[in-house]
């Protein structure tokens, strides 16, 4: 039952959802991009995705300094029902909104040249 209260209170924060919601659309991002898209500090932005991650909704992955996170691909149960209510229940607009930051985000001069924008293609556009 610890586990289960455990993602659910994962999913029970708005800056959390919106991690999910954008890593479920853009498959990978990395720290600065969480950051500069939700307008949050670094270490919120790290405790947040770090936390997802011992929940056991993403992975991460190093990139030289960076860290780049993702959705897991075999997500527990009750993970996968918790992800799929995020796909269902957030508000498009919201997400359209987040989309047009990181968008803005990936085309600034202030994007350090170690991140470039992923190849990843956009999932769930149009």
């Amino acid at each position: 039952m610890r586990t289960i209260a455990g993602r659910f209170r994962a999913a029970a924060d708005e800056t959390r959802l919106q991690i999910l919601a954008l890593l479920d659309r853009h498959g990978e991002l990395c720290v600065c991009d969480v950051e500069r898209t939700l307008r949050i500090s670094q270490s919120k932005a790290s405790r947040h995705l770090r936390y997802l991650v011992s929940r056991g909704f993403l992975a991460d992955r190093p990139a030289g300094v960076w860290v780049h996170y993702r959705i897991k691909q075999q997500l527990e149960p009750t993970s996968a029902a918790v992800l799929a209510a995020v796909r269902i229940a957030f508000p498009k607009d919201a997400l359209a909104e987040l989309d047009r930051r990181l968008a803005s985000w990936r085309a600034s001069a202030e994007r350090p040249a170690e991140t470039p924008p992923q190849a990843v293609a956009t999932r769930g556009a149009g």
